[in-house]
């Protein structure tokens, strides 16, 4: 397994403990223009869950792919929380701000695949 997918199987493991949803997973890594190789999405129920899931997230990266972010931004409202890991990017929201912006349909080249969500 490459650092990459490692880092993305840590991140979707944190966001499943906290029972974030609809989780997407952008493969951007054939687009030469993306800012990163992966986007990871996610939807939460709250602003007190968005923070969970990013806490989680933290902690999943750390433990298991030895990787920090690099920059944390939109923790102040919680309603939308981009994560950098520099290869990797997770996007967090509330499901009013993640229909807005629909981010998964932004690239239209990417391989995107949507993870069923656990009971």
């Amino acid at each position: 397994m490459d650092k990459i997918q490692e880092l993305t199987t840590a991140i979707v493991a944190g966001i499943r403990e906290k029972k974030g949803r609809d989780i997407v997973i952008a493969d951007l890594s054939t687009i030469e223009t993306a800012p990163c190789k992966t986007f990871v999405l996610c939807t939460a129920g709250s602003p007190q869950q968005v923070d969970a899931v990013v806490d989680s997230i933290e902690e999943f990266a750390r433990k298991q792919a030895g990787e920090k972010p690099a920059a944390i931004c939109g923790r102040e409202n919680a309603e939308w929380v981009a994560m950098d890991y520099g290869t990797v990017m997770v996007h967090v929201f509330l499901p009013e701000p993640r229909d807005y912006y629909d981010l998964e349909h932004l690239w239209d080249d990417a391989n995107i695949e949507h993870l069923p969500d656990e009971l």
